[in-house]
């Protein structure tokens, strides 16, 4: 049977990887809708391709975007805004939603997708880093099906044994013996620099990753390794795990994507080439396989593989990831809104890269919120989120 699939985020790299898949399997996936933000030209372009049923856009757009539709044959669905992203995140008519959105603005469409219980593949990190177990619970109170997309947390879930793949509440059994989980870092292009070298770093040098092809925010989040502290948020939400049962290592060469240690001393790895192909299509086919078009790892052309014990001084983000996710739900929605407006300021040439891990910092100490419980709401999360980037700002304009 079709899977009817909803893209949010598809212009993205996530989505253009998603899409490619998609469109090498049109008798197994049908693409029902797609949304975009900025590159408005793009998305006209992937309408007239897979030509959906619904588009979003944003709301300043939406009258132009239906008129150039309109006047190119197409009869989409043109909705707009945060309400038109989850109209279709909870349109009866999807069955799968892809959710690719960057930063918090992905939070509300995909909380919503789960509470439709939809099938949700999630690369939106912000989901389970602000809102881990209001996204948890809903998914489990009505039965949607979450799968990570993002490498690492696939690879995880594909070297877990198939009872936790199921129920990821089952972890805590000991007869299923997992001991720790491992999330790989490739260290970003400073991995072999200085921390002196960091602090005069261009954002050209910040933005080019040595193994993946991604936006600018997460590029430089790599570079800090704030993406690796928010991957081990996230996979402590998703696996049910404290972050003490979490390690992170560098592993230079992107070929072991994640891994899994067990009690009788195994270690379970996933490997690949470096493209978010493999974790896609693992997650669209679930439980099959099908061909992600992703190059084959050549196992002779390995030369070796390193595995190296982060700095945590020179890359401080990844600390203060770990002391969030100690602290509670309200420090991990601070240090998320914190870190995109700190990104948002380098890229603008307002701050150092090594300025954004200080006003991170400074941000956790600094802004006094109310504790969040298993009763919070989006409501609760966004207003300390909506605090914490107001308070952010006011930071970066005196170190600006």
């Amino acid at each position: 049977m079709t899977q009817r699939i909803a893209v949010l985020g598809a212009t993205g790299s996530i989505g253009d990887s998603t899409l490619a898949i998609l469109a090498a399997h049109t008798q197994d996936y049908d693409v029902y809708a797609l949304s975009g933000y900025q590159r408005l030209d793009k998305l006209f372009a992937l309408c007239q391709q897979f030509e959906p049923r619904r588009v979003c856009v944003p709301t300043a757009n939406v009258d132009s975007f239906s008129q150039r539709l309109n006047e190119a044959g197409f009869t989409i669905d043109v909705v707009s805004g945060d309400s038109g992203l989850i109209d279709i995140a909870t349109d009866t008519q999807v069955d799968t939603v892809v959710a690719a959105i960057v930063g918090a603005a992905g939070l509300p469409s995909t909380l919503a997708a789960a509470r439709a219980g939809k099938r949700i593949l999630l690369a939106n990190k912000e989901a389970l880093v602000m809102a881990g177990q209001v996204m948890i619970a809903a998914v489990k109170r009505h039965n949607a099906t979450l799968l990570p997309i993002d490498s690492e947390h696939n690879a995880i879930f594909q070297c877990l044994p198939t009872a936790i793949q199921q129920d990821n509440t089952c972890i805590h059994e000991s007869n299923h013996g997992v001991r720790k989980l491992w999330l790989t870092a490739s260290g970003g292009p400073f991995l072999q620099r200085s921390f002196e070298h960091m602090q005069q770093a261009s954002i050209a040098e910040a933005v080019k990753h040595p193994n993946w092809s991604m936006g600018q925010k997460i590029s430089v989040d790599s570079a800090t390794m704030m993406n690796k502290g928010l991957e081990l948020i996230e996979a402590c939400h998703l696996f049910d795990l404290p972050e003490s049962k979490i390690n992170v290592v560098i592993h230079p060469q992107s070929i072991i994507h994640s891994m899994v240690e067990y009690s009788d001393g195994s270690f379970l790895a996933q490997l690949g080439s470096p493209d978010m192909k493999t974790p896609i299509a693992h997650a669209l086919s679930y439980p099959e396989r099908i061909n992600s078009g992703s190059q084959p790892l050549d196992l002779y052309a390995l030369s070796g593989l390193e595995f190296i014990k982060p700095d945590l001084q020179k890359f401080a983000c990844l600390r203060l990831a770990r002391q969030a996710m100690q602290a509670g739900t309200q420090a991990t929605i601070i240090l998320n809104a914190a870190n995109e407006i700190a990104v948002s300021a380098f890229l603008a040439g307002q701050l150092r890269l090594t300025d954004i891990a200080n006003i991170n910092e400074q941000a956790l100490t600094e802004i006094q919120v109310p504790l969040l419980d298993l009763n919070a709401n989006i409501d609760d999360i966004l207003a300390i989120d909506k605090i914490a980037r107001h308070h952010t700002e006011a930071l970066v304009a005196e170190m600006a």
